[in-house]
């Protein structure tokens, strides 16, 4: 198994998988070599501050190595799909991160994580531009949903388009020539699952509000949402995979728009699209049958708040795995419910995410190590 290392010096207990790093931190102790606070990369933290963290540009180039075979291993069994990933995503992240700063702090609302990930200042700049929010989220939409969903993320950018266009072509110039096309060709499959073909003339129809969400924890039955501004130019984004189609829905008719095997549809009107797998649809989305609104989550979301996105997710086996680590469970059967609340946004030194939930990213930690 993995080796762990540990060494106690008055009140400090340094730890790791390294004995190397241990011993590194050791120097600096005893003054052998510099601290990291002497790079001023890392700043004094509120008192409120109950744990903080900090990963160099080093560590980020460990990370993204990490990170590429994981996504890598979750890319189905097609083997130059695997490889694509564990060569390109590392690249991409080593590339356009800087530094990761973590704090967290106690709040009325439960443990607040801030991370602040600094970018180039150059695709800081053209992220801070291109992915700007409207302002005004159009947080109605949310009423196509229903609140018991696990995971809702609301999209406000000014013009969905152009952010998709700069999303694609920044990636591209953090990589080189080769991998920037294959990453021009796979944006092209990502709206795919909810029957969106063409993603560009799709994303000039709709907008500045677009939501996804998903029914399962695991982000099995995504839904889109999204108002529509151009129905025209929408209609010809679906059209080579979705055709109209009536079908007995309740008491009467319903017309969808539907893919030939009919597992995927879209519910379209004057003034919105719902997108998704066609069981999803009907059973969340077009029939509530009078259950609350996912508009209700978003109680916390101010329309001021310079987001770019807004997410509410919820986690029922988190609680009960942090209890298992420190204690056995009472009951086999209760699971306590966890509420996660993100806000992301995009500056001209990188992007700012801001996460209020129950036992916060320690609690996510612990989770993991007690599903290991």
């Amino acid at each position: 198994g993995r080796k762990a290392f540990a060494f106690v010096t008055g009140s400090l207990i340094y730890f790791g998988n390294d004995e190397s790093a241990i011993e590194k931190c050791l120097a600096v102790k005893r003054g052998e070599a510099d601290s990291i606070v002497k790079t001023g990369k890392i700043q004094p933290v509120d008192p409120a501050t109950i744990a903080s963290g900090y990963v160099s540009s080093d560590g980020i180039a460990q990370i993204a190595n990490i990170v590429g075979l994981k996504f890598a291993s979750e890319a189905g069994e097609d083997s130059e799909a695997q490889s694509a990933i564990a060569d390109i995503l590392p690249q991409l992240l080593r590339n356009s991160i800087t530094d990761i700063t973590w704090t967290a702090a106690k709040t009325d609302h439960g443990i607040e994580d801030k991370y602040r990930i600094s970018l180039p200042t150059e695709v800081a700049n053209v992220l801070a531009e291109t992915l700007s929010p409207s302002g005004s989220p159009n947080v109605s939409l949310l009423d196509h949903l229903l609140n018991t969903l696990p995971t809702i993320t609301i999209y406000d950018l000014r013009n969905p388009q152009v952010a998709w266009r700069s999303l694609i072509l920044v990636a591209g110039k953090q990589t080189d020539p080769v991998s920037a096309r294959a990453i021009e060709t796979a944006s092209a499959l990502l709206l795919e699952p909810y029957g969106i073909k063409d993603g560009e003339t799709f994303l000039s129809a709709v907008g500045p509000t677009i939501i996804m969400a998903n029914t399962t924890d695991d982000g099995e039955g995504p839904v889109v949402v999204a108002a529509v501004s151009d129905k025209d130019k929408l209609l010809k984004s679906l059209e080579s995979v979705l055709k109209p189609k009536e079908i007995s829905f309740g008491n009467g008719r319903l017309t969808l728009w539907q893919s030939d095997d009919g597992k995927l549809s879209a519910f379209i009107d004057e003034n919105s699209i719902v997108m998704g797998e066609t069981d999803t649809l009907l059973k969340c989305c077009v029939n509530r049958g009078g259950q609350p609104p996912a508009s209700r989550g978003f109680g916390r979301m101010k329309s001021n708040s310079g987001s770019t996105s807004t997410t509410i997710s919820t986690n029922t086996t988190v609680a009960s795995r942090i209890v298992d680590m420190f204690s056995e469970k009472k009951s086999g059967e209760a699971n306590a419910l966890t509420t996660y609340f993100t806000e992301t946004r995009f500056t001209r030194t990188g992007i700012e995410r801001r996460t209020v939930s129950d036992f916060g990213l320690i609690g996510s930690i612990i989770t993991q190590l007690g599903g290991d």
